[in-house]
């Protein structure tokens, strides 16, 4: 029931500045302005875009789809990628990837991508109008936006096993991939007054299950939307996590997940901690809790801290490992390596933050913020310490907190530069990454499961991509390279 564990991140960057203060107007800006640097204006495909699938297999009136906005910018991007405006916000879906190492690389290409839009599209602004990105969460107004994971999952699988399993994961993995935040802004979140918390998106969660993800977020997202087929396949869409700026906690929550994943179609929810009785609470405290000393009571009666859920998920991936090499998510060295850093930066966070400020982002952003605070004697709720939270996510290299708190790299800048520009060679993401590269003329439109040609007569050519690890470089690199035109390549496929 196993299958390799394909996946991505889909991330929308906070946008500041362009003309009249307008978002969607500068978010367009940006993707325009790549799109156009990049010779690439192919437009997204639609046709199979299923918000409203649920995967409950139920509908709910009282439940709201998210809604596609088919008129703004859209584009898709030689590595695979898409670009687009998602409401108000320039959001960079990274391609298909197959190990979290993979997806980790992708991601910060597409930090440089957006990094590289907004200086191209700042040429043409006045000074006045200048955009700035940041790669966060929140606005500081009441207003959060999405960093969302996905994962390709067996259809075998049942979502209710599916719910049972990621709820003690997704509620506790803020304590080591939290991204950080000063203060609250949600009503509930005002009432509790922090100075500190360690995720982003904590407080804006609302339900355990469900459709939404802009209104009453749950924790687990029920859009069943694969992109691949529905018979074999579902995709788990994450939306409870924060955006890292520290590729270690990129790394090591994509790793951590998809183990998990792997062992709740290997073995079932009944090898995992039991749930929390109230998750939607549980999130929101554990974000609270600096400390990591809050426990809460679970449905086996057992009381368990955010650690302790972390704790005994990782023991039981590391058996896991040990008994199958869990080789459906990464090569053997690879999975190694998520389960050290997750072991280490697990046990940092309680024994010794100082030991994992290099890794996790909430420990860095709170040592710059009780530096600041000592260093100027400023009370918890100084404007300063929003500034300075806000920097930490900027995406500018002279401007950005992150940049300079000795955050550990995985990825030289040329292994980004070349991510930017070319495909994972390891799933469908390279053909369609290549198509776009090389027969842009031809292309009409594309999406995660297909590709549109136009050879200038005869009716349109849907080429469908419905196996997420076939396309791959191994499977049709030789193809493309000898056919030279679209219309070769479209004779050659059809034989």
């Amino acid at each position: 029931m196993q299958v390799p564990k394909v996946l991505g991140i889909e991330t929308e960057y906070g946008i500041a500045g362009g003309p009249e203060q307008d978002p969607i107007f500068a978010s367009s800006i940006i993707v325009n302005a790549y799109a156009q640097e990049g010779r690439t204006r192919i437009n997204w495909d639609f046709d199979s875009e299923s918000p409203s699938s649920d995967s409950r297999g139920v509908l709910n009136f009282a439940s709201f789809a998210p809604i596609v906005e088919t008129h703004l910018a859209n584009t898709v991007l030689t590595n695979g990628a898409r670009l687009y405006v998602d409401h108000a916000h320039p959001e960079y879906s990274s391609p298909e990837c197959r190990t979290p190492l993979e997806a980790t690389l992708y991601d910060v290409a597409g930090e440089e991508i957006m990094l590289r839009a907004m200086n191209v599209s700042n040429l043409s602004l006045d000074p006045s109008m200048r955009i700035t990105l940041y790669k966060n969460n929140c606005d500081g107004k009441g207003n959060s936006y999405g960093t969302h994971e996905n994962y390709l999952l067996s259809r075998e699988l049942e979502f209710k096993a599916v719910v049972a399993g990621v709820v003690p994961h997704f509620v506790s993995r803020q304590i080591i991939f939290g991204a950080g935040k000063v203060g609250a802004e949600t009503e509930d979140g005002l009432e509790q007054n922090p100075a500190f918390q360690l995720s982003q998106r904590a407080e804006f969660f609302e339900e355990v299950i469900g459709l939404e993800t802009t209104l009453k977020r749950p924790i687990v997202n029920t859009r069943d939307e694969p992109h691949s087929d529905a018979e074999r396949f579902r995709r788990l869409h994450v939306i409870i996590g924060d955006a890292n700026m520290s590729q270690v906690a990129t790394f090591a929550k994509l790793g951590s997940t998809s183990l998990l994943l792997s062992l709740l179609e290997a073995e079932g929810p009944k090898v995992f901690p039991s749930m929390p009785v109230h998750p939607v609470q549980t999130v929101r405290s554990f974000a609270l809790d600096t400390t990591l000393t809050h426990a809460v009571l679970c449905e086996d009666g057992k009381k368990r801290t955010a650690w302790d859920f972390q704790d005994e998920l990782w023991n039981l991936s590391d058996s896991f490992v040990k008994r199958t090499g869990a080789q459906d998510v990464a090569p053997e060295d690879e999975v190694a390596l998520i389960l050290k850093h997750w072991r280490e930066m697990l046990d940092g966070v309680r024994d010794n933050p100082a030991s994992v400020a290099d890794r996790v982002d909430w420990v860095a952003k709170l040592r710059v913020i009780e530096g600041l605070k000592d260093r100027y004697n400023l009370l918890d709720n100084d404007a300063k310490l929003r500034a300075v939270d806000l920097q930490y996510h900027d995406l500018r290299n002279e401007k950005s907190l992150a940049r300079r708190v000795g955050l550990q790299e995985l990825f030289s800048n040329e292994q980004a530069s070349e991510a930017v520009h070319n495909p994972p060679k390891t799933t469908r993401a390279y053909f369609r990454g290549q198509c776009v590269a090389r027969y842009p003329e031809q292309i009409v439109a594309a999406n995660w499961d297909s590709v549109v040609f136009d050879l200038g007569e005869g009716p349109l050519q849907r080429v469908p991509m419905l196996d997420p690890l076939r396309g791959t470089a191994e499977l049709t690199q030789d193809l493309l390279e000898k056919n030279a035109t679209a219309n070769a390549l479209l004779k050659a496929m059809n034989g």
